[in-house]
């Protein structure tokens, strides 16, 4: 799994097959656990690599996506009724069977994220764009 951090657009790109993505998923389903990064020789676009991905419960209500940039890791923070909302999601991408992405960012009265949060993008297994 791939993730960079763009500071300047408060935002964060994931990217990786669909065993990475699932695991994500279950250990935002389990509260808890996460996985390390690895580096990529692709262009990163102006992003900063990060070195992991952490998913931590806490009483919420809802989820933050955060980085810690001391510890150069996403930390995913939030309750189990919010981790599980966004465990569905990262779980429906890491199935999709063509290239796309999708969006995951805060609004007023969004049903999980709370404001502050990071935007996040998630790449499908297949890359960013589809190929149709």
């Amino acid at each position: 799994m791939r993730v960079l951090f763009f500071p300047d657009e408060d935002g964060v790109d994931v990217s990786g097959g669909a065993a990475e993505l699932v695991v994500l998923a279950l250990a935002l389903a389990a509260g808890k656990g996460g996985t390390e990064t690895t580096a990529s020789a692709e262009p990163s676009f102006g992003g900063t690599e990060l070195a992991s991905v952490e998913v931590v419960s806490t009483s919420g209500p809802g989820v933050r996506i955060r980085v810690d940039s001391e510890r150069s890791a996403l930390l995913i923070e939030g309750d189990r009724l919010g981790l599980a909302a966004l465990a569905d999601e990262v779980q429906s991408i890491a199935e999709m069977d063509d290239g796309g992405h999708r969006h995951i960012e805060y609004f007023p009265d969004h049903h999980y994220l709370v404001a502050g949060s990071l935007a996040m993008v998630v790449n499908s297994p297949h890359g960013g764009m589809p190929t149709r």
